[in-house]
């Protein structure tokens, strides 16, 4: 967790509960608060043209969500989608100010949190620019292992779904199938049933 809940409690938070494919906030609008899911998956999203979803991140408990837009006072530029039904921390921004202005250590655990955003947003962008499924798939399931795997020898259950990996990646969920099954037969991965283990 970020910052603790007595805290943000203290400093004028209150619990909100959205339920699945529920908005908790959308491309364009400003942002006025900050949010920390205590428990649930959010999405980060954009929709092309097309309709075509393309996701940003997928966050959870713990984890806050487009904090680093308080500080410039821009719009969103993606929507905050609750994927489960998701229970939030939600600290009005000038409360959220306070908080972190009189609380030096809360601050740091908030630069280290935006480093490591800014750290997944480079990676994802060189990601994005291959044209190699596999050193897309592999490139986001590295990432995962290596911030959710204390060991990095311990097997680790991959927590999204093919849809989800499409989604992250820009690829068809067919080509994240037929990937996920060619680096199965190199020994990269392991499939029991749907789950993808690395």
């Amino acid at each position: 967790m970020i910052i603790r809940e007595d805290l943000l409690l203290e400093y004028g938070g209150k619990y909100e509960t959205y339920y699945p494919n529920e908005t908790i906030f959308s491309e364009e609008s400003l942002p006025k608060f900050y949010f920390q899911i205590v428990n649930g998956v959010v999405e980060l999203n954009n929709y092309h043209e097309d309709g075509k979803e393309f996701t940003q991140n997928i966050l959870s408990d713990g984890q806050s969500i487009g904090e680093s837009l308080l500080f410039n006072e821009k719009s969103y530029p993606m929507n905050a989608i609750a994927k489960t039904e998701c229970k939030l921390l939600k600290v009005p921004r000038e409360d959220f100010f306070s908080l972190i202005g009189q609380n030096r250590n809360v601050m740091m655990d908030m630069f280290k949190c935006m480093a490591d955003r800014l750290y997944y947003k480079y990676l994802m962008l060189f990601n994005i620019s291959s044209s190699d499924p596999q050193f897309k798939i592999k490139t986001i399931i590295d990432y995962l292992k290596s911030t959710q795997c204390s060991d990095n020898n311990q097997t680790f259950q991959i927590p999204y779904t093919r849809q989800q990996i499409a989604n992250l990646t820009g690829l068809r969920v067919e080509t994240v199938i037929r990937t996920v099954k060619k680096m199965e037969s190199e020994n990269m991965v392991k499939i029991e049933g749907r789950k993808i283990l690395y």
